[in-house]
């Protein structure tokens, strides 16, 4: 194994690489056929001897989260099952193959199953090329709660044999104290709370030399700003559904391809755009657990030429380039228009409504602007508490007067900065 990379796979031929991809395709897809009831639904005209090649992939449609979200809904408004049938593995009385380990709710809600296989989410690939290594000490501050992040990170930090610390979220100070206690090697949550936790320091000295970042955007300038703190922060691109698609290397050069996942560049049709062209981020998995096949992400991004200099041969694209729809990440947790939806149907008498975030990463604010006839503050209260309630995250409730919002049918609007 080469001492700079994980294992052999990541320096092996590309042409072995894609031959070995497609040649498990079709398995993949008939194991969706025969263990996720909704995969077999989906893909039932679809032969899976016959999917061996991404043009044969390419005709498969796109799935949108929004179509798995709905889906779920119905599956639970009826009293079945909570994943909507997309799962291959549950627990008494689901009737499912394979048994959960545990189960996590995204903001939607959506829930989704991990499989009993160490590290299922693959993260020990991003976090050996981010520099962490076997005996080191790491603090994790991804959420354990409700969400999926703090047991991916954690996961794939014990497959590598590390020790972690298991801060969450919040409760700064503590945090700070268990680091200066502790003196952990690496650091892997948000961006934006590391900086809140380095700003927070004071002066105290901290003993992270290294982080994996995830969950929202991470500029050159605020990579930069780590760098002058002393830290190497390497980001990855993971999603709850899917695990690691791609991931920072020391080269800074994009993001390099997870060794076990197929990823398209699509255009608004579904189909694959030219190498280099801007397009949404489609994913098919081959988790035994969570079959999920071209799954789009609503993320924009681009395929770079070349490879890495550090000798990974899989493809590169250029990071997170923006989002295809309105949905928008704030503090890591995804905020989607239908929560905005959610928010007007509750409470009819906002009339107009537009959630603007602002602000720069790591400092950034959420609003409801609202064109109210009738605002009071005890309207103010509920409304921040439905907001509180629907993102997991608090908002602002502000009075517009009639007329002063866009009418341009968007619900969602982020003016931050990503330079």
């Amino acid at each position: 194994m080469n001492a700079a990379t994980l294992d052999a796979r990541e320096t092996r031929d590309p042409a072995e690489r894609e031959a070995a991809l497609l040649a498990a395709l079709p398995g993949l897809v008939a194991h969706a056929k025969a263990h996720s009831p909704a995969q077999a639904e989906r893909l039932a005209q679809v032969d899976a001897a016959a999917i061996g090649s991404r043009s044969a992939l390419a005709a498969i449609p796109v799935l949108r989260k929004h179509d798995l979200l709905a889906r779920q809904q119905a599956a639970r408004a009826a009293g079945g099952d909570p994943f909507g049938g997309f799962a291959a593995s549950g627990w008494s009385g689901l009737h499912l193959a394979r048994r959960a380990k545990r189960v996590f709710q995204s903001p939607g809600p959506l829930y989704e199953p991990q499989g009993l296989d160490e590290d299922s989410w693959r993260m020990s690939r991003a976090m050996f090329a981010a520099g962490f290594r076997e005996g080191e000490l790491v603090h994790n501050s991804f959420s354990y709660h409700l969400t999926p992040a703090g047991a991916m990170m954690e996961e794939g930090a014990l497959a590598l044999g590390c020790t972690v610390f298991p801060g969450g979220v919040g409760n700064t100070e503590m945090q700070l104290q268990a680091m200066a206690d502790l003196r952990p090697h690496g650091y892997c949550g948000t961006p934006s709370f590391l900086k809140i936790a380095l700003e927070k320091a004071a002066g105290r000295p901290l003993s992270i030399s290294k982080a994996l970042v995830s969950g929202e955007a991470c500029p050159p300038s605020l990579r930069d700003w780590f760098g002058a703190q002393g830290i190497a922060a390497y980001q990855c691109y993971a999603t709850a559904d899917i695990g690691l698609i791609a991931y920072e290397t020391p080269a800074r050069e994009g993001l390099v391809l997870d060794e076990q996942v197929i990823v398209e560049i699509v255009g608004p049709d579904g189909v694959p755009v030219e190498e280099g062209e801007v397009g949404e981020v489609v994913v098919t998995s081959f988790d035994p657990d969570y079959p999920l096949i071209r799954f789009g992400t609503g993320d924009l991004s681009a395929v770079l030429p070349g490879q890495c200099p550090t000798g990974r041969t899989n493809t590169r694209i250029k990071g997170w380039m923006g989002r295809a729809d309105q949905t928008t990440k704030v503090r890591g947790m995804f905020v989607h228009p239908s929560q905005v939806q959610e928010i007007v149907r509750r409470f009819p008498e906002l009339g107009r409504v537009r959630l603007v975030v602002s602000g720069e990463m790591a400092s950034d604010a959420m609003a409801l602007r609202t064109e109210c006839a009738t605002p009071d503050e005890a309207l103010r209260a509920r409304v921040a508490e439905a907001i509180r309630e629907l993102t997991k995250l608090r908002g602002d409730v502000q009075w517009c007067a009639a007329g002063s919002l866009p009418d341009d049918g968007k619900l969602i609007d982020d003016q931050r900065s990503y330079r």
